[in-house]
């Protein structure tokens, strides 16, 4: 039976099947008041687990998640993503893993989430021009501080995964992956023979038109959406994925959720695992 739980980091469990926060309006108006009601459905139909990131309009989602939820429920983890900086010649956004802005981007973090510490905290892309070491090794320092819980990564090669755990340990990878796109296969499974939560980042995705028959033949089978089938496939796929999809609108939020309510057969799932072609 597919455990509906992980402990991320060995401890902080949270129920596997999560909500992804970017796609939230965070401009004033109607579509922000929508994104609030999302929230908190989304929390009221048993999520433990939202992704957000300073990205995600330069703090307005981690503000928008606070208003919507704060006080936290007990058990809910807000996880936030740092790395990402408006440091450009002109201002635009751009990789930057200094000490100094991974510090501040945690301690705005913060203040805009209303809390003393982040559970799990990502960094949300390696910056090439800063040494894995001096980025990491910040993090580790504001774990020590009891600002951060646990630490992730994002977008990264078994290669980054090897090298980032002889610095700090490391509870989670957020990758791009989903029942069509394998390209982050060997990171899977590198998590799963370490025990670290993978977050599939664009859980699902639309793919060809003959997979997309494949995808609604199984899902004519169980009765389900072909969205349902696909998430459904990732939680059967590995114990350590947790899927985090995001929607902006109540009734995808619940036939996303819904998801845990399917079971693949072995004959099903078979047939699903053929419709992906190797790069």
């Amino acid at each position: 039976m597919t455990s509906t739980t992980f402990r991320i980091g060995g401890d902080l469990e949270v129920r596997r099947l999560g909500f992804g926060a970017m796609h939230l309006p965070t401009e004033a108006g109607a579509a922000r008041e929508a994104a609030l009601a999302v929230a908190r459905r989304a929390v009221e139909l048993g999520v433990t687990l939202i992704d957000t990131a300073y990205l995600y309009g330069g703090g307005a989602n981690e503000e928008l998640l606070a208003e919507a939820l704060y006080p936290y429920p007990d058990g809910l983890v807000i996880t936030t993503k740092v790395g990402v900086a408006r440091s450009g010649p002109q201002g635009e956004w751009q990789l930057d893993g200094r000490p100094a802005v991974l510090r501040s981007q945690v301690e705005q973090a913060l203040r805009r989430l209303r809390v003393e510490r982040i559970d799990l905290l990502q960094l949300h892309r390696i910056d090439p021009e800063t040494p894995l070491a001096d980025q990491l090794g910040t993090l580790r320092d504001l774990r020590a501080e009891g600002k951060i819980g646990r630490i992730g990564l994002s977008e990264i090669t078994v290669a980054e995964l090897d090298q980032a755990r002889r610095i700090v340990a490391v509870a989670s990878v957020q990758n791009r992956y989903n029942l069509l796109d394998r390209e982050h296969e060997p990171v899977l499974m590198a998590c799963e023979r370490a025990g670290i939560a993978f977050l599939p980042w664009r859980p699902v995705a639309a793919g060809t038109s003959g997979a997309k028959a494949g995808i609604a033949a199984v899902a004519a089978e169980v009765g389900a959406t072909a969205t349902q089938v696909a998430l459904a496939w990732l939680l059967d796929r590995s114990p350590v994925i947790l899927p985090i999809p995001g929607t902006a609108r109540v009734d995808h939020l619940e036939e996303n959720l819904a998801a845990t309510g399917f079971r693949l057969t072995p004959a099903q799932r078979a047939g699903l695992d053929r419709l992906h072609e190797p790069a």
